[in-house]
């Protein structure tokens, strides 16, 4: 896979698939449209400099939430165009469409050494159609703004849509450095790994992780698992689970990763205390939710878990205290309310805490680790690309990352 340090890009058009699909907050119809976490902005910055200082006339594409292939203000990144001018010091074009006059009046007007960033991506339905030439057409249209492609996207390299998977087959290509960076973590993660290997896997569901969890059979010397996946998990050894979110059409599986695990030496590590309430809470309201501490074995039917609890949350860092390599996926509970963001919290801890080589997992891991206030050069690494850290971890071909490797 070439870098950015193999394209001669004085005084070329650059195209930069960055993934700056950051969260908002606000109306647009109000004006107070606003970024809430920029961590991916932040992520950007230093290859969208390098290119810059080499005298490249660099022009930036992202997608951001999910429009229906058509202008939607509520996704615009008009927002991030002022963020990024922010981090780089330096005014950053926006033009209002991705292949329209705008874009093409806002390439031309490029000078060496600037920075343009295109409107949301995913307004054009190429961008993400099923069909070949649809898609391929839109490709066409980006790879007429520019000399050469860099992808730095690392969060929609598991997609496989035009600006990731299309458009450098039109053009020179190499990889940004993020990506460079993301993908030498994740080789520390699955063929060079130093062991102990913990595994903290949380979040919604675990029909979200069973692929992760079957290749993590192989590899991982322990996984712990906590959220509202837990709960299935418990359920599969027997245990009464409450209120909780239960997927029931999952426990045949969880059973087979639990013996499977048995007869690998593969150590799980399931709650054996909770958090929990009669209801979820209202995320908008932090006020008190009156949250009770249970045994796992003796959770009652009118509560719901909603985070590890406190031997829970020593247990967890017990486990992780003598390892040498931790991947964490996942929050604990429902961070975003302070009644059930302490194990959450007590995971990140445990991360900053051990010597081993520690990967956050992108996605609301990472969000939550900048939420709870922890410094993240604390950690071995921050991913910018959950689902994608995923699927390379379940051992997929990520096709933006194929398109890269001719």
């Amino acid at each position: 896979m070439k870098t950015i340090d193999d394209l001669d890009v004085a005084g070329a058009r650059v195209f930069v698939r960055a993934d700056l699909n950051v969260p908002l907050a606000g109306s647009p119809d109000e004006g107070d449209l606003r970024i809430t976490d920029d961590g991916r902005i932040r992520a950007a910055v230093p290859t969208i400099a390098a290119l810059a200082q080499r005298g490249a006339k660099v022009i930036v594409a992202s997608h951001l939430g999910r429009p229906k292939g058509a202008p939607d203000p509520r996704f615009s990144l008009a927002p991030v165009a002022g963020r990024l001018g922010e981090l780089l010091d330096a005014p950053v074009a926006f033009a209002g469409d991705t292949v329209g006059p705008q874009a093409n009046k806002t390439v031309a007007d490029l000078a060496p050494g600037s920075v343009a960033l295109l409107e949301n991506l995913r307004f054009n339905p190429g961008e993400t159609a099923k069909d070949d030439a649809e898609r391929g057409a839109f490709a066409d249209q980006l790879a007429a703004l520019a000399d050469c492609y860099v992808g730095d996207g690392f969060g929609a390299v598991h997609r496989r849509h035009a600006s990731v998977y299309d458009l450098p087959a039109r053009l020179p290509h190499a990889a940004g450095g993020l990506i460079a960076t993301e993908v030498a973590v994740l080789r520390k993660l699955t063929d060079d790994v130093s062991r102990p290997y913990a595994v903290v896997l949380g979040g919604a569901k675990v029909s979200d992780k069973l692929a992760v969890i079957d290749n993590l059979l192989d590899r991982a010397d322990r996984i712990l698992i906590g959220g509202g996946m837990a709960y299935t998990f418990l359920a599969a050894t027997g245990l009464e689970v409450g209120r909780s979110l239960l997927q029931t059409d999952q426990l045949p599986a969880v059973r087979d990763y639990l013996a499977r695990a048995k007869d690998k030496g593969v150590e799980f590590v399931l709650p054996v205390d909770v958090v929990g309430a009669p209801a979820f809470p209202d995320l908008a309201d932090p006020g008190p939710t009156h949250p009770v501490t249970v045994d796992a074995d003796a959770i009652p039917d009118d509560v719901m878990g909603l985070d590890i609890g406190p031997r829970t949350a020593e247990l967890f860092a017990s486990r992780l205290s003598d390892a040498a390599t931790v991947f964490w996926n996942g929050p604990m509970g429902v961070f975003e309310h302070p009644d059930y963001a302490d194990g959450t919290r007590a995971v990140a801890q445990a991360l900053v805490d051990t010597p081993a080589f520690t990967v956050v997992g992108g996605g609301d891991s990472a969000a939550a680790v900048r939420i709870l206030g922890f410094d993240e050069a604390s950690f071995g690494h921050i991913s910018t690309g959950g689902g994608a850290s995923l699927e390379y971890l379940e051992g997929k071909t990520l096709p933006g990352l194929a398109a890269l490797e001719d």
